[in-house]
């Protein structure tokens, strides 16, 4: 059995005011067993956010998980006053064997809005059934035009995996070392738009090139059943309760698909965890 969890930690910032990243693993843990974990909102050197120290959230979680694959996705890097890096992105935590790293810098379209660059951070794993590439994201809370480039940028990155998979490349000495590819992926994140939204349900869309089309694991377990409310359940500073953390697998992987569960409890941050089991 394969457990991922995906949350926006808020840089660990939680309803209480605590900045406790040691709390939010423990959390974590509470919820599950898990194999991997995908976090948004991650940060280094970030003062500037609320009840923030500026310390490196990137090492301090590597830290909290020995024996796991620690995974950095900045999307934001910028200087601050001293000269140094202010970074701000998502993490993947995997206990499994990684092979591939990847990071995808997403569309970043103009729009007059509070708005910054975003990514898909990609993490192929070596599971018993074979290798499976892990995504997670976070996007655009400000605008619908960039969120719907960014979709696009989702695809892509899925389209080009499947045309690596059915395209055989020669294989090379050091940097051309071949690694394995699958088709197979389940995308994690923060994707800051409803379910019912146009750009949502764009994402399972089909491909032209025959890659299997990422589908809602919510959905495919529970059909039409309304997701359960993952932001805003215990702080309505960004709006009423509603869901905008998900979960895609690969239309593969439905039939290996056990459960998903949104823990409505837990405060250590403004967003909910979400678990994820497969058979693999």
């Amino acid at each position: 059995m394969l457990r991922i969890i995906t949350w926006n930690i808020q840089w660990g910032l939680g309803i209480d005011g605590r900045v406790d990243l040691e709390r939010l693993i423990a959390e974590a843990r509470g919820i599950a067993d898990f194999d991997v974990l995908c976090l948004q909102e991650v940060s280094d050197n970030f003062d500037t956010l609320k009840n923030n120290d500026g310390s490196n959230q990137f090492a301090a979680l590597a830290a909290l998980l020995p024996g796991y694959t620690a995974v950095e996705g900045v999307a934001l890097d910028i200087p601050d006053e001293a000269g140094g890096r202010r970074r701000f992105g998502n993490m993947i935590l995997s206990r499994l064997p990684v092979t591939q790293v990847l990071r995808y810098t997403l569309p970043w379209e103009a729009a007059p809005t509070r708005n910054m660059p975003r990514l898909v951070l990609e993490a192929t794993v070596e599971t018993g059934s074979g290798p499976l590439r892990i995504m997670t994201t976070h996007l655009e809370y400000s605008s619908d035009k960039l969120r719907r480039a960014q979709v696009e940028g989702i695809r892509e990155a899925h389209r080009t995996a499947h045309e690596r998979v059915i395209t055989l490349r020669e294989d090379g000495a050091g940097t051309y070392v071949r690694h394995p590819v699958t088709s197979s992926a389940v995308l994690t994140g923060d994707f800051n738009m409803r379910h019912e939204d146009g750009a949502k349900k764009r994402l399972s869309d089909p491909f032209e090139n025959g890659a299997p089309a990422l589908v809602d694991a919510w959905q495919a377990l529970n059909g039409e059943k309304a997701h359960p409310w993952s932001f805003c359940i215990y702080e309505q500073q960004h709006g009423e309760p509603h869901c905008c953390d998900f979960m895609f697998v690969t239309e593969d992987l439905v039939p290996r698909l056990r459960s998903m569960t949104y823990d409505q409890h837990s405060q250590a941050s403004d967003h909910q965890p979400v678990l994820i089991e497969l058979d693999l």
